[in-house]
């Protein structure tokens, strides 16, 4: 089901949302940017994750690195960030970025030429990546944000993090739609997944539990040029 055709009593969002009182803006690609920042936020991208799979067998098109890069690539263009920080699992192994063709190595160095790039560790990409320009960190603390791959387990205000790929599910009409992501409390959220091969975890699953204040719960859904702001009580589970 098109998402458009759920939107009556629904919040049709400009995509400004405020976290641990700094404004953002939830992009419908997937993307998280911060204007008095100039910073742009993307997780998951999981880079070379068709080659990773074919080194094992799996036989999937090679296409997912050069379609996650030139969408990035247009968001980039958009906002031109001062900052970019990609929040772990960038690539899908850590011999992933050895594995980039040489067009897409050059496509990417041009993205982070001019601009400081943060390259956050996550659990597939735990070092830096191979030969890239850019920073390896565990985590990032700007202003009243910290940017980490993993949610942690105890209140953290202010915390950005990606990992768990959220997607929500509503039903109107008597239809169900499902798409990936934004998931916030104002407090504290978790990104969508950017890459062009990974799935998805719905909000509801027992792996968030304890990570929202479920009174202000808020999915940001992602739609065709909106986001829907999607209040906890209308969420469901599947």
């Amino acid at each position: 089901m098109n998402l458009a055709l759920a939107e009556k009593g629904m919040k049709q969002s400009t995509g400004l949302v405020g976290i641990a009182g700094e404004r953002a803006v939830c992009d419908p690609r997937g993307t998280l940017f911060f204007p008095s920042l100039g910073l742009l936020a993307v997780s998951d991208l999981h880079l070379e994750k068709g080659s990773s799979l074919a080194c094992r067998g799996a036989l999937v098109p090679p296409y997912d690195t050069g379609a996650t890069l030139h969408r990035l690539a247009a968001v980039i263009g958009d906002y031109a960030p001062r900052i970019v920080v990609s929040l772990g699992d960038s690539f899908h192994d850590g011999k992933g970025a050895a594995r980039l063709h040489p067009s897409f190595r050059e496509g990417l160095e041009r993205l982070i030429l001019g601009r400081d790039w943060f390259w956050i560790a996550g659990n597939h990409d735990p070092e830096a990546p191979a030969d890239l320009p850019g920073e390896t960190v565990r985590e990032l603390a700007v202003s009243r944000l910290l940017f980490r791959h993993e949610p942690s387990r105890v209140r953290a205000e202010g915390e950005i993090a990606g990992h768990l790929h959220p997607c929500a599910r509503i039903v109107r009409r008597g239809r169900s739609v499902r798409r990936r992501c934004f998931i916030s409390d104002g407090a504290r959220m978790i990104m969508p997944a950017f890459g062009a091969y990974t799935g998805s975890l719905n909000v509801l699953d027992r792996a968030y539990a304890g990570l929202f204040r479920h009174e202000s719960l808020m999915a940001y859904m992602l739609g065709e040029g909106r986001v829907f702001a999607i209040a906890g009580p209308m969420l469901r589970p599947g």
